[in-house]
C-alpha cells in the first residue's frame, strides 16, 4: 500500500478527483480531503462531523451517499493553516496527535500524519503550505496495483505540479511550512491566485 497526495488550487477539481478514486476501486476509508476554509465557504457542523473524524471515522462514514464531498465535513483549525474543513483518516490521524481536539487545532500534527503516512517530508511542507494559501488536499492510501491509476486521476484532475509550487515558494522566500506563522487570509489568498494567473 502506497500514500497518493494531490494538491488541488480548486475545490471542485479535488471533490472529482475523489469521486473517480472511489469509482476505480480505492475505498472511501482510505481517502482524505483537507480544505482551506478561510473564506468561510463551508459552513458545516463544527462538531459532529469533526468528533466522527476524531474517532476515526473513514471517509466514507463522515461524507456519506451520493451527496457529494460537502456533506458531513468536519471543520477544526490547524495552526499556521487556519480554518478548514476536514474528514478521513488523515484529519482523524493529524486531530489524533492532539488528544481529539477537534475544533481549535491540530497543532502541527499535519506534517507529522503525511510523514507518518509515507509523504516524503519536504513533499508535506509544499502540501500544508498549499492548504494553508488557500487549496485543498486529497491524500489516499492506494493498493500497489492501484497507485499508477491514482497517480494519473489525481494529475487529470488539475493537482498542482509539487515541484513547481515548490519553487514558487521558495522564490517568494519560503522555507517550509511553518505551523506558527500567520494565518493567509482570503485577500491574501486572492494575491496568491491573481499572481499565479498571470
Amino acid at each position: 500500500m502506497k500514500t497518493v497526495t494531490g494538491l488541488f488550487d480548486n475545490y471542485d477539481d479535488a471533490n472529482a478527483a475523489v469521486g473517480q478514486l472511489v469509482a476505480t476501486g480505492v475505498p472511501r476509508d482510505d481517502i482524505s480531503i483537507v480544505a482551506n476554509n478561510a473564506t468561510g465557504w463551508h459552513k458545516g457542523d463544527e462538531t459532529e462531523a469533526g468528533e466522527d473524524a476524531a474517532a476515526g471515522a473513514g471517509v466514507g462514514a463522515v461524507i456519506g451517499g451520493a451527496g457529494g464531498l460537502l456533506t458531513g465535513l468536519g471543520l477544526m483549525a490547524i495552526p499556521g493553516v487556519g480554518p478548514v474543513v476536514a474528514a478521513g483518516w488523515l484529519a482523524a490521524t493529524a486531530v489524533g496527535a492532539v488528544g481529539g481536539a477537534v475544533v481549535g487545532g491540530a497543532a502541527g500534527g499535519i506534517i507529522g500524519a503525511m510523514t507518518t503516512a509515507g509523504v516524503p517530508e519536504n513533499d508535506a511542507h509544499v502540501y500544508a503550505e498549499g492548504v494553508r494559501r488557500g487549496g485543498t488536499m486529497v491524500t489516499a492510501k492506494v493498493e500497489d496495483n492501484l497507485v499508477p491509476n491514482a497517480e494519473e486521476i489525481l494529475k487529470q484532475y488539475n493537482s498542482v505540479d509539487v515541484a513547481g509550487r515548490r519553487a514558487e515558494y521558495e522564490a517568494g522566500g519560503w522555507t517550509g511550512f511553518d505551523p506558527t506563522a500567520d494565518v493567509y487570509t482570503p485577500d491574501d489568498q486572492e494575491g496568491t491566485k491573481a499572481r499565479r494567473d498571470i
